[in-house]
């Protein structure tokens, strides 16, 4: 309340925003969670009885997913809104669906780069420990310190590596990353 008695309409929209906030958190922990426990869960199952070969594609998937991610995740900060407003006004597939993915940028950044690319990142680091286990069977004469360090560092350099490329690329062509992006989401929700 202000000297007058009255509600100060500034201090209501604050509160609203800090619970957004806190909800948004909440929410992307949760999610986390849930996404992450799936991802490790299933990728344990699935490369519990494979070989060395299946498992590296199954790592390579792994890091395609976390840069493609993250391409979007950057792509959606660097996107221009008019562009799809006139889309939209033509109800062109999908350009709704952007203008809302560009103007909450900050959550779908921080969902695609943070939870999915960091998850990819940890569930990578679990293969790859994986791949270590399973050379050691095959080879237990080699040293593990050695190869474990070669693995590690090759995970590493194709995230890496592939992120810094992504990036540019997502800076670049950050409206047709969109663009593909909303499409199939719109065709997703459209077949539901």
């Amino acid at each position: 309340m202000d000297a007058d008695g009255k509600i100060n309409s500034n201090n209501l929209k604050k509160d609203n925003k800090k619970k957004k906030e806190t909800s948004w958190v909440v929410t992307i922990i949760l999610w986390s969670i849930l996404i992450s426990g799936s991802v490790n869960l299933l990728s344990d199952v699935l490369l519990r009885n494979v070989n060395i070969l299946v498992a590296f594609v199954i790592l390579i998937f792994i890091i395609i997913l976390g840069v493609v991610f993250d391409i979007i995740g950057v792509a959606v900060t660097a996107a221009q809104e008019k562009p799809f407003h006139a889309k939209a006004a033509k109800k062109l597939p999908g350009a709704k669906i952007a203008i809302k993915l560009i103007k909450n940028a900050d959550k779908v950044s921080n969902f695609c780069n943070d939870v999915i690319g960091d998850i990819c990142g940890i569930v990578s680091g679990g293969i790859g420990a994986l791949i270590l286990a399973k050379v050691i069977i095959v080879l237990p004469k080699i040293n593990a310190a050695l190869i474990s360090a070669v693995i590690g560092a090759i995970i590493a350099a194709a995230t890496i590596g592939g992120k810094a490329a992504g990036k540019s690329f997502a800076m670049k062509q950050s409206n047709k990353v969109i663009d593909k992006v909303s499409k199939i989401i719109y065709f997703i929700k459209k077949d539901r």
